[in-house]
């Protein structure tokens, strides 16, 4: 395995080096931090030239995949730099020249479920939830606002962006968030890369998931630089955005006044 001692991710080539593992490795919450969404940039970066490369596998240690993204990383103060660094790395998952194959248990929440869903199906364990809660803290997902519609509808789209709440592991399902249930949601995803993505052409594949992404990449690109706009230069500028992540931080109930 790539990873070090102090590394937030471990990276490793398996079936013959047809599939790279990429695992979360921060349990239990498994935030992702700057120091995370780096390692994740990095990982599939080292391997992109890799020989007869099918897919990409990426899991969590521990119970949850993720807990989401840094709240201290969301302040004003810096979260510009907490932006751009989760939207490239969304692109990049999203913009991969092989099938990204997800694998979730427990909690998949706020940027580790925007990292889930800029990757292909996902694999998920009877227990898992899923959900946006950004909206709870006074702020909103500009990532999962562009990527949810490739999964569900609008109606649910908005429901889980306006709401802020979970979906157990049977509802993402019947919405089209989830791809398959499984109790064991990695065993899962490898059985499925080895019967469907193992025997075929490294080459092919690498053409086919261009043409059914590219027009969605392009799309997401443009929608990226328009919600992170309207996040820095509308959102971050209320009162209610900066109190809700200060509310959260202390541990204390938001007291909103809308502006």
């Amino acid at each position: 395995m790539a990873e070090t001692a102090s590394s937030p991710l471990k990276v490793w080539l398996d079936r013959d080096g047809a599939l790279l593992r990429l695992r979360l490795d921060r349990p239990k919450a498994n935030i992702c931090d700057a120091a995370m969404i780096g390692a994740l940039r990095a990982g599939p970066a080292a391997h992109r030239a890799t020989p007869g490369l099918r897919g990409v596998l990426l899991d969590a240690e521990g119970p949850h995949f993720s807990f989401g993204a840094s709240v201290e990383e969301h302040l004003a103060e810096r979260c510009a730099g907490m932006l751009a660094s989760l939207h490239a790395l969304i692109l990049a998952l999203a913009g991969c020249r092989v099938p990204v194959l997800v694998a979730v248990r427990g909690q998949c929440l706020g940027g580790g479920l925007e990292i889930a869903l800029a990757g292909g199906p996902i694999f998920a364990a009877p227990n898992a939830q899923f959900g946006q809660p950004e909206i709870k803290l006074g702020v909103f997902a500009p990532a999962a606002s562009c990527l949810l519609p490739w999964r569900v509808s609008a109606v649910a789209a908005e429901d889980l962006l306006c709401s802020g709440r979970s979906v157990g592991a049977p509802q993402a399902l019947a919405i089209g968030l989830v791809q398959t249930l499984a109790d064991d949601p990695e065993a899962a995803a490898l059985a499925w890369f080895d019967e469907h993505l193992a025997p075929r052409s490294a080459a092919a594949l690498a053409c086919a998931v261009a043409a059914a992404r590219a027009p969605r990449v392009r799309e997401l690109r443009e929608r990226l630089a328009e919600v992170e706009s309207l996040y820095l230069d509308r959102l971050m500028v209320t009162r209610d955005a900066n109190e809700g992540l200060a509310a959260f931080l202390a541990k204390r109930a938001p007291r909103w006044e809308h502006c």
